[in-house]
């Protein structure tokens, strides 16, 4: 006996053992196989669609955001633009309310400036009457120390009212 050539009845035996190691496998193991591998084969399908779909719901909530992002900016630009108008209308505002009340000021500073002029006016005039009745008593005086002019003074004031009557 050789060992490269096996006997015919080890031959017939082993023949024998595999028909119904494959006639085992065949009936219960290879069904139960290819039914795992179908329903992995599944499974994987299964995955990869639900890969797809997220990737389609992925690149749609991208441009959604996308969108939202064009919109805000937007809004964004178009807030600015009312801030920036609202600042404009307000520094506008702010100018016309100084410049009326810069007039108001100025007006009230004349009025002030006039009251004041025509009180010193009427101070000076005060002032002159009195400096002019002070001349006068000294001229007066000076004039009327005898009493003979005094009564002629008298006299002629005497007719003065006289024929104004």
């Amino acid at each position: 006996m050789s060992l490269l050539v096996p006997d015919s009845g080890l031959l017939f035996w082993m023949l024998i053992a595999f028909g119904a190691v494959f006639f085992v496998l065949a009936k219960f193991g290879f069904p139960m196989i290819t039914k795992m591998l179908n329903e992995r084969k599944g499974y994987i399908d299964e995955s990869l669609e639900k890969a797809r779909q997220a990737t389609e719901r992925l690149a749609k909530v991208e441009s959604e955001i996308a969108q939202m992002k064009k919109e805000a900016h937007a809004e964004q630009s178009k807030l600015l633009a009312q801030a920036q108008e609202m600042r404009a209308q307000m520094i506008e505002k702010s100018k016309a309310d100084a410049a009326v009340e810069g007039q108001k000021m100025i007006e009230a500073a004349r009025k002030e400036i006039a009251a004041e002029k025509e009180s010193a006016i009427r101070d000076i005039r005060r002032q002159v009457a009195l400096l002019s009745v002070q001349i006068s008593e000294k001229v007066l005086r000076k004039d009327l120390e005898e009493s003979k002019e005094q009564m002629a003074l008298i006299d002629r004031m005497l007719d003065e009212i006289n024929d104004n009557k």
